[in-house]
């Protein structure tokens, strides 16, 4: 069903096998062939499935890792993976929009991404479990999150020089960040505010 604001609904189901598909044959025409096929209830669906994935796995093996806890993990993955995604694929649009003319919608920026980032981040989570060797493989899949980002980039936005694409990324990349240094001083002093208030 489509809908002219957000795109038409696609399931899970659908969408794991379109990932798989740009995944094993990772190219803008392969990502421009599914950018169209959802919207962004379809995406925001889908990376909601691999926030809640990683919150449950993260937390259930948080005693393997010192410096975390179970409801720490489980809280910070499902309010901050789909936070961190929304931000990122709206500074991509922004970017890219204002800055270098883009031509594609937020619908098809945020499906076209969430179609390469679910499935890694599920997979970096996972590897996230072995604390010995785990590092060295999350770099591997930040990486790859940093290749097929531009690759959906070039469909989404419809950016075919590959310098302004690259720029749109890393703008994006940097306006996260700072958004999100941002929120969580926000938060820190709610906090704060609170625990004075309360006396504890």
């Amino acid at each position: 069903m489509r809908n002219p604001v957000t795109g038409p609904e696609v399931s899970v189901q659908n969408m794991f096998a379109q990932s798989a598909a740009v995944l094993t044959q990772p190219s803008p025409a392969t990502f421009e062939r599914y950018e169209r096929g959802g919207g962004l209830r379809s995406a925001l669906t889908y990376v909601i499935v691999a926030a809640v994935v990683s919150a449950v796995i993260a937390a259930v093996f948080s005693f393997l890792h010192s410096d975390v806890t179970f409801f720490g993990q489980l809280f910070s993955r499902l309010i901050g993976v789909p936070v961190g995604f929304l931000m990122f694929t709206g500074a991509v649009y922004l970017i890219g929009r204002t800055l270098f003319k883009g031509t594609g919608t937020y619908p098809e920026v945020a499906y076209t991404f969430a179609l390469f980032y679910v499935p890694i981040s599920i997979g970096m989570t996972l590897i996230g479990i072995i604390p010995v060797l785990g590092w060295l493989v999350r770099l591997a899949l930040s990486l790859a999150l940093v290749y097929f980002g531009f690759l959906a980039v070039q469909s989404s936005m419809n950016l075919r020089d590959q310098t302004e694409a690259a720029v749109t990324l890393v703008l994006a990349w940097i306006a996260q960040a700072a958004l999100g240094l941002i929120v969580t001083g926000i938060v820190g002093s709610i906090f704060a505010v609170g625990r004075a208030a309360t006396g504890q």
